[in-house]
């Protein structure tokens, strides 16, 4: 409400209608959810532009905890410091933010006792602020967090705002929980390598490290009968599978250390094929006539992964003096073939034996919607043929 001047020269109330510059807060919103930056600091940014389309004088977005128990502060505006630091952490159900919560609805409130509580008896709710609104920020029907306006005097908003204020709640539901997904799937992709780290350590170190463990108290005896023959003895055995275990575990750490090849996976396996002698004295033949699979950037890497521990299996288990790599498109999907002429696999494990990565091997290729086969090939060793669906054949997950 402003005053104005009347032609006779006395004041008049007017209201000065501004029209709100609806089209550049939900551009800045959308252009600040596009650009990669931490999520939860952005939130904070985009009350300003809020606050000021409401005409409100303070605000805070919160999200939803992890247990769904609790309302978590992540940004704040025009708050006094004291107010801050008791709204650092709110029960979900806490007064009109829960009533905000458990409906879909923005919720207006002029009774501001339980803040005030919350607040522990501070002035800030009731004299400076008089009226407060809670918008939901949803997603499907999820909760994901809430953001409260702070008034200082009882103006209504127009019908035109709240509608806006309800669709920027959707919008930054929306990025919360794409935001939450990601999280999901990072922590699932985290879990799913500790797993294969795991089975790695397991098979080329652990075992290992139980055959050394049994021969040094072999070599102890050994040594304190003064018997130097089974001394040198267990001392060689000992040697030698501590250099297997510094080998295996630089083939480990070289393995982790190794990203996926920027010119694809085809130059990727040239690459393996390449080294695969001077690295384990196994020839590799490399054969593949494409020049371009057309498998996406996740494709790639989950196949690259299967077959560099198939490859793997091979140089650490198979004693094999020659090993193949075919790769062929077959009818909507392509194959790969890795065969070796070694001892061929140990009794139990093509039956679902974790043994050589064959279980990390085989959620990869869920994850592909692929298949693999791994059992004996004919004229002793080993073969492994995995099938992927090519882009766009139904099933498959890029």
């Amino acid at each position: 409400m402003n005053l104005a001047i009347n032609p006779a020269g006395g004041p008049v109330a007017a209201k000065v209608v501004q029209s709100p510059p609806v089209a550049g807060i939900f551009a800045e919103i959308t252009a600040g959810l596009s650009n990669g930056e931490e999520l939860e600091s952005m939130l904070g940014q985009f009350l300003g532009p809020i606050l000021c389309l409401a005409g409100a004088q303070a605000g805070l977005v919160r999200t939803l905890s992890d247990d769904g128990e609790h309302m978590r502060l992540v940004g704040e505006r025009g708050l006094p410091e004291d107010v801050r630091l008791a709204e650092l952490s709110v029960d979900r159900h806490c007064g009109t933010c829960g009533i905000a919560a458990d409906s879909d609805a923005l919720t207006w409130a002029a009774d501001l006792h339980s803040c005030a509580r919350q607040n522990q008896g501070g002035d800030y709710f009731g004299q400076h602020c008089k009226r407060m609104l809670a918008v939901p920020l949803r997603h499907r029907e999820q909760l994901l967090g809430v953001y409260n306006l702070f008034f200082e005097n009882d103006a209504e908003l127009g019908p035109d705002i709240q509608p806006v204020l309800r669709s920027i709640g959707e919008l930054l539901g929306l990025a919360l929980y794409n935001a939450r997904l990601e999280r999901q799937n990072l922590r699932s992709t985290v879990m799913n390598e500790r797993r294969f780290l795991a089975s790695e350590v397991h098979d080329s170190i652990a075992q290992t490290l139980v055959y050394v463990n049994m021969r040094l108290p072999l070599l102890h005896d050994a040594m304190l009968q003064h018997d130097d023959q089974r001394s040198l003895r267990y001392f060689s055995d000992v040697e030698q599978a501590v250099g297997d275990i510094h080998a295996n575990l630089r083939e480990i750490m070289a393995n982790f250390r190794t990203g996926m090849d920027p010119q694809g996976l085809l130059h990727a396996l040239q690459g393996i094929a390449e080294e695969f002698i001077d690295r384990t004295g196994i020839a590799l033949e490399f054969v593949c006539d494409e020049t371009d699979l057309g498998l996406s950037a996740e494709q790639e890497v989950q196949v690259f992964h299967i077959v560099q521990e198939a490859l793997a299996n091979i140089g650490r288990h198979s004693q094999a003096r020659q090993a193949r790599l075919i790769v062929r498109r077959g009818e909507r999907q392509i194959g790969f073939l890795i065969d070796d002429d070694g001892r061929g696999l140990a009794d139990g494990v093509v039956a679902g034996d974790s043994h050589f990565g064959l279980g990390i091997m085989k959620e990869r290729t869920q994850r592909l919607g692929g298949t693999i086969a791994i059992g004996p090939r004919a004229g002793g060793g080993t073969l492994v043929h995995l099938t992927v669906p090519e882009p766009g054949v139904h099933g498959v997950t890029s």
